[in-house]
This record gives structure tokens, sequence and C-alpha cells, in this order.
């Protein structure tokens, strides 16, 4: 019964027809009172798995965030969507709060947000007590521990919910967390023989990609411009690095923001505001900034360098793509990355915990340099097996060339040894190469027997190849001693033995670049021109989407996510019922906006009605004419039956012979148009459908105005 329940609430309020995989599992186990522990990625729906049973439990749940721009925005897009919610926090007045505890008490919230700091309070305490919670849900639960990737010391204390209110539900989210992390949320929060539902880790919708991390700026450049108009974020170690970056951006004519913890609390708000209400498409941010971003259309992430872990790595590109449609990843890695990352990591006081992220940093540069699918290496990371390769990796698509590179890795490592392992890799490169640098001649490396062994190769392919070297494990790195190079027990395999290596042939940006247009060359002219309308009809959509935003005083995404406009220009429906069907659309977002984005679609279609002979909607014609019904040709066709009726209106009004009478009587056509002088010209559909309360179709609304307009 309360599933449901669950059901109807998913549908209209949120516009979906059905659960997405485990949050129905999850609802039910939150319905029946237990405690969960839910694992799920980004994008994954983790929010509707307390959202919904708020809206089906008598009472308020109780959501702790740790973001206030988080609670802010979550609030915004729920009551859009017609549901009532708020949220409390250091921001508001005396004022806001004393409504939200009145609207509280009443039993008017379904949800409140609250921020673990403003929730630990006496007062907040007592004013929980006194209403009735019917779910507690703690958001980005990884904060609570130590060995998390974002420990919040505040979040330690929420341990007393469970001793406050012991009959409430506790349900702990997050997208990433380990073993150890898992454990140690369940054990402080005191959660009682918690449910543990672990999602899919798979975003099958983002591409991963790794490239090396020479010559960034001109590959940044190169990826973004492509994308200028969508949604990006750029993440960089240091906040230096944002800034330097984003000048650079701008200098490129590109419009680019800094976000970052030593910015003030405005300047942070006011790059988020414009990020979140698309003023501003690109954000180079530090690890500071995304985990209150609630933002949809984000469709593409790219790191200037390599993260710490891999945790870190999954839920920063789970910001793109988070409405479910084609979003890209780009990952740039150097070994300077590495060994400024592990000089940092290695500061730790706690030796235990630095142990513990160095060794998630060697598996975050193994992932960077794997020449295997790179979601299957993810995946695998967090205890998922996944058979098959995923197709959607740069590794997938361009599979590498191997080579025999015996004399190659025995040139360095005999450079290795003849260096008596006291250089860096740099250095190693350098003598390889034989360069005429005053450092090297000084120091007499020209004097060494492998001293220009190795001048055919590039430094490019240099550095990829001693990088292999390092993971094959035929090198070392000593981070104690100045990153320098050392031989390692296989080393004498190679250098003695006899023993064969394989490596990769490393390649160029500039042989990707080549292999990209290749890859765009062999798009028919069909699929480019479909491409093409499409993006014309999304544009427009997402133009009006951004209009109504504005003037709403919301983000766009709020309005509809990118997902629904894909949709909507793909189905192009003509009427309430067809609008109702694509997904993302409940009766509280049909009402708003339905109709406005309706018109547009009407619209965009005349407009692009083929002007030699209106063969397409001629088609429609035709085939109605053999007796076809509006649903057959609907089918045939591939588009809502709505949209052919807009074509036989188009062609009525254009002169055409067409059989209205067999969709709308003539004493219809009189009514509908004596209505017309008592409602305002905007909108003119909805309100003459709304004039007969909806009892005159707005097929037949639509072909009673073609027939006034074929007389004039």
């Amino acid at each position: 019964m309360l599933l449901a329940a669950a059901q109807s609430a998913l549908k209209r309020y949120f516009g979906y027809d059905q659960f997405r995989p485990l949050q129905a599992e999850i609802i039910t186990t939150v319905l029946q009172g237990q405690d969960s522990l839910v694992l799920m990625p980004t994008g994954g729906g983790k929010s509707l798995c307390f959202q919904i049973p708020a809206l089906v439990l008598p009472g308020t749940c109780v959501v702790v965030s740790p973001l206030i721009s988080l609670m802010r925005d979550q609030v915004e897009a729920l009551k859009a969507n017609g549901i009532s919610a708020d949220f409390l926090n250091s921001t508001q007045n005396a004022e806001d709060q004393r409504r939200i505890e009145n609207e509280l008490y009443d039993g008017e919230l379904d949800l409140l947000y609250v921020s673990p700091e403003k929730l630990l309070t006496a007062q907040v305490l007592t004013m929980l007590s006194r209403s009735k919670v019917n779910l507690i849900a703690i958001d980005e639960a990884h904060c609570i521990s130590a060995w998390g990737h974002d420990f919040r010391p505040e979040y330690t204390q929420l341990k007393v919910l469970k001793q406050q209110f012991p009959k409430v539900p506790i349900i702990a989210l997050t997208a990433t967390a380990d073993k150890i992390t898992r454990r140690d949320m369940v054990e402080q929060l005191a959660l009682r023989a918690p449910a543990v539902f672990i999602a899919s880790f798979d975003r099958p919708n983002l591409s991963l990609e790794v490239r090396p991390g020479q010559d960034r700026l001109k590959q940044i450049l190169d990826f973004i411009k492509p994308r200028s108009k969508q949604a990006g974020i750029i993440y960089c170690l240091s906040r230096k690095g944002t800034e330097s970056l984003a000048e650079k951006l701008k200098g490129a004519g590109i419009k680019a923001g800094v976000y970052h913890a030593g910015l003030s609390p405005m300047q942070r708000a006011k790059v988020q505001d414009d990020f979140l209400n698309d003023n501003l498409n690109v954000v180079c941010a530090t690890i500071a900034f995304g985990m209150g971003i609630d933002k949809s259309n984000v469709r593409w992430v790219a790191h200037y360098n390599l993260p710490k872990n891999l945790e870190s790595y999954y839920q920063e590109i789970g910001r793109a793509g988070r409405d479910g449609t084609k979003a890209d990843t780009l990952l740039f890695y150097s070994y300077a990355d590495v060994t400024n990352m592990h000089d940092m990591l290695s500061e730790g006081e706690n030796a235990e915990q630095v142990k513990v992220q160095l060794l998630k940093l060697e598996r975050m540069q193994q992932y960077a340099e794997a020449q295997a699918c790179r979601r299957r290496i993810l995946l695998a990371y967090f205890g998922e097996n996944m058979e098959q390769n995923c197709g959607n990796c740069d590794v997938c698509k361009n599979p590498p060339q191997r080579i025999d590179g015996t004399v190659i890795a025995q040139k360095a490592l005999s450079a290795v040894s003849r260096l008596q392992e006291k250089v860096p890799m740099g250095v190693v490169i350098e003598v390889l190469r034989g360069s005429g640098r005053r450092e090297i001649i000084q120091a007499g490396y020209d004097q060494i027997k492998t001293y220009g062994a190795g001048r055919e190769i590039s430094q490019y392919d240099w550095q990829q190849y001693l990088s292999q070297l390092i993971n094959l494990g035929y090198l070392e790195v000593a981070y104690d001693a100045g990153q320098v190079l050392r031989l390692s027990n296989a080393s004498s395999n190679v250098l003695f033995q006899g023993q064969k290596v394989e490596l990769v042939k490393p390649s160029s940006y500039k042989d990707r670049q080549e292999q990209e247009k290749q890859a765009v060359k062999v798009k028919s002219e069909a699929e480019k021109r479909q491409e093409r309308v499409r993006d014309d009809l999304f544009e427009e959509l997402r133009q009006l989407r951004r209009e109504i935003a504005v003037k709403n005083g919301v983000p766009p995404y709020v309005v509809f996510s990118d997902k629904t406009l894909e949709e909507m220009a793909f189905k192009r429906p003509s009427d309430e019922a067809t609008m109702l069907s694509v997904s993302g659309i409940g009766q509280q977002k049909m009402q708003q906006y339905g109709q406005l984005f309706i018109e547009a679609i009407l619209d965009f279609v005349n407009r692009n009605l083929p002007k030699e002979d209106n063969g397409t909607y001629k088609l429609s014609l035709n085939w109605l004419k053999k007796g076809m019904s509006i649903e057959e040709i609907a089918e045939k066709r591939g588009v809502a039956p709505g949209t052919i009726m807009s074509h036989l209106a188009y062609l009525h009004e254009m002169g055409e012979a067409v059989p209205i009478e067999q969709f709308v009587s003539r004493d219809e056509i009189k009514k509908i148009l004596a209505a017309k002088p008592y409602l305002e010209q905007p909108n003119l559909l909805k309100g003459l459908y709304d004039y007969f309360d909806g009892n005159m179709s707005y097929d037949k609304i639509r072909l009673a105005l073609a027939e006034e307009r074929r007389g004039k």
C-alpha cells in the first residue's frame, strides 16, 4: 500500500514513471522503519530515497546537509515540484526561523534541511523533539568518518540523533566510501542493524579520458571550444592554480570564474550563483567547490591536476551528467602531479592515516597510467565487477599499440644505474637525449656511457616510457629523497637476464586530434542533419527555460533538466497528455510551464517546415487520406499523435484540402472562435482550453484557429 503511494508520488511530483535500480527497495525499507546505509553514485537518485518517504509518511523528514548552498538548491527544486520544504541555517534571521518553527509544529513541512551545526543546538533539538519527525536523513554521510575524503569534525556528534530519536529511522547516504569508511559510518551514527544498499557505481553516460599533462593549456582550450555553451568545472590542485588558469582562459575569450576557500563568502556565493543560473559556464576550482552543487546540467568535468584518491575523483566527475544524459570527463596526468601530491599527503600527523592516503594515491596513479578499460578499473575499486569493456573511455575507443620495448627499457635502466640512482626523472631524460644544458655538463653526466643513447626518442615519449617502467615495477621513485629514480629488484632481469619488456607506444595529443577528426567525418550527412535540427530546437527550449528561470528567480535546471529538454526536443509534444509522458514533468511543472514549451515546439516545427513542398507534412496527410488513423501515422513517423495534428492544422491553414471535419465539427469551430474576444492573445491555446474547462481538446482548438487563418 505504502509503495503504491510512493509510486504515485514519484509520478505526481517528479514526473518519473518508475524508480531507478534499488530505489524501490530502499524506500520500502525506510517506510518499514529500519535504519539504512545507502551508497549510490552522484546522479543515481539518492535524494529520492528520503524525499519520497517524506511525502508518504505523516510528519516531517529532517535532512542533515553539510553545505548551506546545497540546502537552498534542493529546497528550491522541491518547491518547484509543489513540495513543502524549507531549511534552517545560520544565514536566516529570527523571523524566518520562527516562521519555519511554526510550520513544523503545524505539520506543514514535508522536509526540513538543517546544517549539522544548527541541528546540534539545544534549541533545534528541543524543537524537533516537540514535532512529528518521521525520518532523519544524513546526506554526504562519509563526512562523519576520519577515513572519508571530506571529513567534517562536526559530523561526529550526530550520534546523539539515535539517542534523542530512538524510534525514528535514520538513512545515511553517500556517493563514495570504501569498506573502512562504511563501517565507521555505521558505528559513528549508532545505526541499529542497518540495511546496507550498494547501488551500481556505473555511470555509463560519463565518458572517461586521461591525457598526458604536457601542454595542458592548449589541450583544455581545445577541449572547451566545442563545449563553449555547456557548463563545466575544472578542478585544480591549488588556489593559485585556479586563478592562473582562469586568467588564461579569459585571455582566450572564455568566460571563466574562480572558486576556492581563500575567497570571501560573498565572492564564493557570487560565482556559485552565476554558475547555477547559467550566467557563467566555466568554473576553475579547488575541491572546495562542488559538494554543494545540485546542478543537473553540468556537461563536463576536467581535472587539471591528479586527485589524491579514486573516491575524490569519482565524486568530482559525478558532478557531470547528473541528469543522466551524455557528459564528458577529462583527467590530466603527469608524474610531477604524483610527487607533489605525495609530498602534501606525507605532511599528515597520523602515521596510519598517512599510510592509507599514500596507498590510495598509488591506486589513483595506477588508474591514470592504466592501458585497460578505465570504467572496469573504477568499478573494481568500489567492489563491483564489470565483465565487458565499457566502450566509452579513451582506452576502449583507441586501444593502445604495444611494442617490444626491451631496448628502450635497457637504455633507461642503464642510465639510472650509471647516474648512481641519484637523479629524478627529468634529469634521466636529459641524459638519455644528450642535453647540452650547463648543469648536465658540470655534473659530468655527458661522460657516462648512456649519454645521448635515446636521442631519437622525444622528451614526451621518454616521459611516457619511464612512467610505464615505474608502473610495471622496473623502476621505483624515492619520495623521501627528492623523487629520484632507483632500480628495483626486477631491473636486473631486464639488464642482465634478457627479459623482454612490452611497452605501449605513446600517442601524442596531435595524434588524438587526428583520430577525433576522423571519427567526426564518418558520420553520415543524415545523422549530422538530424543532430543539427535537434540542436536548434534544444537551444530554443534552453533559451525559453532560461527566460522562465530568470523571471522566477530560480536556476534553469530547477525548471527542467537538460535530459527533459532533450526528450522534449525529440518527442515534440503538442498536447498536455504527451507532455506529461516526458520524463521529469509532473503535474506541478505541467501546470506551470507545460503549455509555454508546447507553444515553443509548435512554433519551431512550423518555422522549420520544408519550404519547397511541405513534404514531411503532406506525407501525414496522404496517409490520413488512405485511411490510416492519427495514432497509426504517429507510430509510423515515430512522433506523438499531437505532432501529426499540428501537421494537419498547418496544411489546412496553408490551403490544403484537409478533412478537419473528422476531428472538429462546424459547431465546435464557431464556439471556439466566439470565445476568442474574451481572452488575452498570448498563450491563446491554453486560454481557450481553460475557458472550456478542458472539454475542448487542444487538437480541436488548433484546427479551429487554422480554419480562421485559412480564410484570411
